[in-house]
């Protein structure tokens, strides 16, 4: 019995500043799911999974996100993932802010 292949994304965790990112299609990671790469191919999706994995001095944690297609680009299936595309429910303050950007 075949199942059906739900598209994903490949999602991570920002090494240096904990930020949510995403894979994109020119391997390179964004903080944007709306620019992350959409994988409709279980193969493919494994492959772009291990390529991402490679990058272990930019981001940790790798792993594939279930999404469907909105308006604006892929939304996650799960609440945790669409918790985690929004960015922190605690926003910096712009010291704080303007801390971490002079650190990038």
């Amino acid at each position: 019995m075949s199942r059906s292949f739900v598209p994903k994304v490949v999602s991570a965790n920002d090494l240096r500043a904990g930020h949510v990112v995403y894979f994109s299609a020119a391997e390179t990671w964004v903080r944007d799911i709306a620019e992350a790469e959409v994988l409709t191919d279980e193969a493919e999706a494994q492959l772009r999974l291990l390529s991402a994995m490679g990058h272990t001095t930019v981001a940790v944690g790798v792993y594939l996100v279930d999404v469907t297609q909105g308006p604006q680009g892929p939304v996650p299936v799960a609440l945790r993932e669409q918790f985690r595309a929004k960015g922190p429910s605690i926003r910096p303050t712009k010291e704080a802010a303007a801390k971490e950007a002079a650190n990038v």
